[in-house]
């Protein structure tokens, strides 16, 4: 039996249904600034989150089928981060002293990997940050680390490294004059200014101190066929590892807009959603950063030219709008060993500019590479797969959509948990597609992870499973 509790304000009346089965475990409703006419599910126990004062919380809980853990989360404007159970009570938070730029996530150590923004005017772009710190679980900050000035600022999300150390994406200021003198055609540099991206792997040394060990940067890896007297002219469609500098979606300075990073250790390569350009990118962390400056090194032979691209194969000349399949994407992420899927990659395509309409779907793709890393592209095509292996999507599609931010995570029960960012909405389904779990903060969420109950960042502490 399903049961929901239908609030109106501080009504409350419990009604039934028998789509599917439900546990009820309690259910608390908080006086809304939502309007009368307005009806929210509640089907839980709420947390006290700051999101209660304004809006009415939703959380719908399927026990049987539902992947255990805690889901840990950072509303945008709040410099709280949230540790969740399932049935919506909160169960830990830190406290920072930035509001988020943008990832958070929990460290197997137990403490929180938190990007923090910064105050820098030069870079006022979406996702904006310049923190990196971690937080252990009684609060106490651990590291501080500043990536930001006039020059550079890190952006949206980080990882950390087995080695301890962490990969962080970042613009890097490029003038006008660099622009031109990179084949920029000036049609296109609407802003007088170029924020390419780069990743920085950075070593801690100090409470807030670290060295830059390892770096990559896309304007080492140019290709342009607007100016004939640059050494970076070429064929586009005949140098798909490099990135055409005049291909783009908009004018900004922007260009790329790299959103989110993740780590292989078995292939030590990295994966970059880059939205501005609607791909994702593969590239090799094995190379020196001379070799990554490079075409050849580290265990590709390739430097840091793209090993893989997939999503908008009309960016490196092999096809056109109609073989667009990620529009605007984030969080792309290999799926974890032991999960269904595993080694293939999960993307939030956020659907702007869909030549059916606006909307969002959440695609898994297997790319095509062997046990080594080596990924195979045929000459004179665009890398595969033709098609995702598994997609979901509302069924009226445009019932769901996430116009920017966002993301997802599959679970090891093979269901995937899905944040709509923008309304900070997050749900589970199951691979038929199927809402299991749903749990409404209400305002702005860059993505939402969920650990489970095992996991060693809960060693030692209130949540200790053993």
């Amino acid at each position: 039996m399903r049961y929901t509790i239908y609030s109106i304000l501080a009504v409350t009346v419990l009604m039934s249904s028998t789509a599917g089965t439900q546990q009820v475990l309690s259910a608390t409703t908080v006086k809304s600034s939502i309007p009368a006419t307005a009806t929210t599910a509640t089907t839980g126990s709420v947390g006290f989150l700051p999101a209660v004062f304004s809006l009415l919380l939703n959380t719908t809980v399927d026990t049987e089928i539902v992947a255990e853990g805690y889901n840990l989360f950072a509303p945008l404007s709040d410099t709280t981060t949230y540790l969740m159970d399932n049935d919506g009570n909160t169960v830990h938070t830190w406290a920072s002293s930035y509001t988020p730029g943008h990832a958070v996530y929990l460290l197997e150590n137990g403490q929180l990997l938190h990007t923090g923004k910064a105050d820098n005017t030069t870079f006022e772009g979406g996702g904006a940050g310049g923190i990196v710190e971690t937080i252990d679980w009684d609060g106490t900050v651990t590291w501080e680390y500043s990536y930001s000035s006039s020059e550079h600022l890190q952006h949206h999300d980080t990882v950390m490294l087995p080695s301890g150390n962490f990969l962080l994406i970042a613009w890097q200021y490029k003038t006008r004059t660099e622009a031109l003198d990179a084949g920029r055609n000036p049609s296109l540099l609407t802003e007088a200014k170029l924020w390419p991206d780069s990743v920085i792997e950075v070593e801690p040394t100090g409470v807030t101190t670290g060295n830059i060990v390892w770096e990559w940067h896309v304007w080492d890896h140019l290709i342009q066929d607007y100016d004939a007297t640059k050494d970076n002219y070429g064929t586009v469609a005949d140098h798909p590892e490099l990135v055409d500098l005049n291909y783009v979606q908009n004018g900004t300075a922007d260009w790329t807009h790299i959103n989110a990073i993740k780590y292989s250790e078995d292939f030590d390569q990295i994966l970059v959603s880059v939205r501005n350009l609607s791909e994702i990118w593969v590239i090799d962390h094995s190379t020196t950063t001379a070799e990554a400056a490079g075409h050849s090194g580290g265990n590709s032979g390739k430097g840091g030219d793209l090993l893989y691209r997939w999503g908008n194969p009309a960016v490196y000349g092999a096809g056109d709008s109609t073989d667009q399949q990620l529009f605007v994407q984030h969080d792309a992420e290999w799926i974890e060993a032991g999960s269904p899927g595993e080694g293939n990659i999960l993307i939030f395509n956020n659907g702007t500019g869909r030549s059916d309409g606006d909307y969002s779907s959440i695609v898994e793709i297997e790319p095509p590479v062997d046990a080594s890393g080596n990924y195979t592209l045929a000459s004179g095509e665009s890398y595969g797969p033709s098609a995702p292996t598994w997609t979901y999507t509302a069924a009226t599609p445009t019932d769901f959509y996430a116009n920017r931010i966002s993301g997802q995570q599959r679970q090891s029960n093979g269901n995937t948990l899905i944040c709509n960012g923008p309304d900070g909405y997050f749900f589970e389904v199951n691979s038929n597609g199927e809402t299991v779990w749903e749990y409404d903060y209400g305002n702005r969420v860059f993505r939402v992870e969920r650990y489970p109950f095992a996991y060693s960042g809960f060693d030692g502490t209130d949540l200790d499973d053993e």
